[in-house]
């Protein structure tokens, strides 16, 4: 199975279909750039920060998330480091 075709809400295919994107940015172009990968087919998967999503814009307003999946790790503690670069080298 494609991984685009994995969650819900996601593109059935496109240029970027099977390619995994992580996606630390969480202001700025960054959350553009990874939705347009979004649109493209990519599976992108989002890194939240513990106590909220983006500073600008509460998560289920904003619409750079589209066709995102997202994942809460403190990257502040070893264990969310250690499970976001596993998340890196799937990508």
């Amino acid at each position: 199975m494609a991984a685009a075709e994995e969650h819900a809400g996601a593109p059935a295919g496109g240029p970027l279909a099977g390619v995994r994107v992580v996606e630390l940015a969480g202001i700025g172009p960054g959350p553009f750039a990874a939705m347009t990968l979004a649109d493209l087919g990519g599976d992108v998967v989002r890194v939240d920060r513990p106590g909220g999503g983006s500073l600008a814009v509460p998560a289920e307003y904003d619409v750079t998330n589209r066709n995102k999946r997202s994942v809460v790790l403190d990257l502040k503690q070893r264990a969310g480091v250690a499970a976001a670069l596993s998340l890196v080298e799937r990508a």
